[in-house]
């Protein structure tokens, strides 16, 4: 299905990770891919309700949010890098202690031991879409 757009916005989480857990890896992923993408890019509009309450900078793109393994999301993010997908992922050592604590863990961590909680993806949809069309909807 080509959609009007023409960029595409995915998410991937782990399917085993708590969903407190994995709801605060994406928050985190998505507040910073998106001030790296931008306004504009991400098509961030503001809706007004019948009041005339502003409720500000919400896509007017779809955001999918799929599911898969911490080792199909790494097949994936090497995908993306190969591909030149623009891409922000979320991984185990990135949780718990301060974050001077969990930028060390994270350097001290090869690849692939890295347990990935998720990934964020934008760009041309097509692209996208052949990268994550065997992934299934998260429920």
């Amino acid at each position: 299905m080509k959609s009007n757009f023409a960029n595409k916005l995915v998410a991937v989480m782990n399917e085993k990770i708590d969903s407190g857990v994995i709801m605060n890896a994406l928050a985190h992923m998505c507040i910073g891919f998106g001030s790296e993408i931008g306004k504009e890019p991400l098509r961030l509009t503001n809706y007004i309700d019948g009041d005339g309450g502003n409720h500000p900078s919400i896509s007017e793109m779809p955001f999918m949010i799929l599911k898969a393994n911490s080792n199909k999301i790494r097949t994936l993010r090497q995908m993306a890098l190969q591909t030149g997908i623009r891409c922000v992922d979320f991984t185990d050592t990135m949780t718990i202690g301060t974050y001077l604590e969990q930028i060390e863990r994270t350097k001290q961590t090869k690849e692939a031991d890295l347990v990935y909680y998720g990934i964020v993806l934008f760009g041309d949809w097509d692209k996208i879409s052949d990268l994550t069309r065997k992934f299934s909807l998260w429920k």
